[in-house]
């Protein structure tokens, strides 16, 4: 059997199998030079472009008659009123596959679809078993969650985060200010391992909370001030601070060790040797590979859904 995903989050398109076949296809939408991000009409536009090429080039590597359930992502996060007009084109595409193929579709969250990513490349799928903490890191959402698989989806409650904008966007914004094109977290980090030292930017956390604002001021008042090598390193360090401080303060409040890291954020290699030598918890990566938008997640969720469906 084969299981399908759609992905059509704000920034990459992307089509993905599990089962029988393993592809994971996607594109990143073209932002231009300077620009830091894409109004939702043209990242739409973009999606319904490219979405037949991803999906005929997923078919030419597997047998589409074995498709038994295809999955989709339908909006941002996990929670009610969350809403962004580009998942509109995944979807629709979803759902006529699905009508075409003669097979059930499910429908997620982007969220669940970084979260289950999250739990196949890190080999934890213990953690579908019960509570436990997830912390996703994108270029729109940095959230640290209670989570529980629900035998569909997962549950979620926000514990913390940022009170502002989320490292994704800190780290893109400062990048682009430097003369790098959006995304510009890779890029950063080539950089920032060339760096001697960090230069010292400012931290600030309240309990579960974050605050990344002013880790942005500071930091783009230094560009041309500051070497720009350890401006970079600087800032991944603070945003890996911050996040340790906020993270080991959920993880003793709610008595629970088991923490799963994912989203685009969670590929800095910076971020993550810092996570795991400063906080006090079980933590669990996903892959740089399945840390970014993909629709991986989504088909394996896809997968768990068909395969339940049948067992009842």
């Amino acid at each position: 059997m084969i299981y399908l995903g759609f992905d059509t989050s704000n920034y990459t398109t992307s089509v993905a199998c599990c089962g029988d076949a393993s592809l994971n296809i996607r594109r990143l939408l073209e932002v231009k030079q300077g620009e830091r991000g894409l109004r939702q009409s043209d990242a739409l536009f973009q999606h319904i472009k490219q979405l037949p090429g991803l999906y005929s080039e997923l078919c030419r590597g597997i047998d589409i008659k074995k498709a038994a359930a295809a999955g989709v992502s339908i909006r941002p996060r996990s929670v009610e009123g969350s809403y962004m007009p580009v998942f509109l084109a995944g979807e629709g595409y979803a759902k006529v596959c699905a009508d075409s193929l003669g097979i059930p579709l499910y429908t997620f969250s982007h969220q669940d679809g970084h979260i289950m990513a999250g739990i196949h490349s890190a080999q934890a799928y213990f953690l579908l078993e019960k509570p436990f903490i997830s912390v996703h890191l994108s270029g729109g959402t940095c959230e640290i969650l209670l989570t529980e698989y629900n035998n569909y989806g997962f549950a979620v409650k926000i514990i913390g985060g940022t009170r502002d904008i989320s490292a994704g966007q800190l780290i893109d914004r400062v990048g682009v200010a430097m003369g790098m094109r959006f995304p510009a977290g890779a890029e950063l980090e080539r950089l920032a391992k060339t760096a001697d030292k960090p230069v010292r930017l400012p931290v600030n956390t309240d309990g579960g909370y974050i605050n990344f604002s002013g880790i942005e001021t500071k930091t783009l008042s230094l560009i041309g001030k500051e070497d720009n090598a350890g401006l970079a390193l600087g800032l991944f360090c603070s945003v890996a601070r911050a996040l340790s401080l906020a993270v080991e303060y959920c993880v003793k409040s709610l008595n629970i060790k088991d923490v799963l890291i994912a989203g685009g954020v969670a590929s800095n290699s910076i971020i993550k040797e810092y996570l795991v030598s400063n906080t006090d918890a079980d933590i669990y990566f996903a892959s740089p590979e399945l840390s970014t938008d993909n629709a991986y997640g989504i088909a394996l969720l896809a997968e768990l859904c068909g395969r339940n469906s049948v067992s009842e």
